[in-house]
């Protein structure tokens, strides 16, 4: 038979081990439950604003405005542009390298975005794949090739984080 004093303790121990088997079944239910990152960004909207930055980016450049050209890249040294066989780093370097190779608005010429294919891999990341062409006056010939973006989304919306570009011959 029970000892009636043992009993308040016996209920702590029934009321314990309870919430213990809850607390374990409930953890593992959530924990097989998947994250719903669907909800968090709207992909074709995405797309839409990536596309926007493209060709803000075109504009720019037809304007012969280099720094506007490159308001959509990450301004900081975390910023890579490869070209050629060269990697260069940071933002200014960056700015620095599209003077250094487009001195002028005929060496700049007009520029064409074209081929854009925009892979939205989650709400803050994203692949932009495409062609470009320069048609140039003067001396200058007309130039084109394919280039790589990858982009991040920050609160002031999408912005270039790696760029690899490359020109055809």
């Amino acid at each position: 038979m029970t000892n009636p004093s043992s009993l308040p303790n016996l209920r702590v121990g029934i009321i314990s081990c309870l919430f213990l088997t809850t607390l374990v079944v409930m953890t593992a239910f959530v924990g097989c439950q998947t994250p719903d990152t669907t909800s968090k960004f709207d992909e074709f909207v995405e797309r839409e604003a990536i596309t926007a930055v493209m060709m803000r980016q075109q504009d720019a450049w037809n304007a012969g405005e280099i720094e506007a050209f490159m308001d959509d890249y990450v301004k900081s040294d975390t910023l890579r542009f490869t070209s050629g066989n060269t990697v260069r780093y940071g933002w200014e370097t960056t700015l620095q390298r599209y003077y250094d190779t487009y001195p002028s608005r005929e060496a700049m010429g007009e520029l064409t975005f074209s081929d854009l294919e925009i892979d939205v891999l989650s709400a803050e990341w994203a692949l932009v794949f495409g062609s470009w062409y320069l048609v140039r006056g003067g001396e200058y010939e007309n130039i084109g090739g394919r280039y790589t973006l990858l982009l991040h989304h920050e609160e002031i919306g999408w912005k270039i984080l790696y760029d690899h570009t490359s020109q055809a011959n």
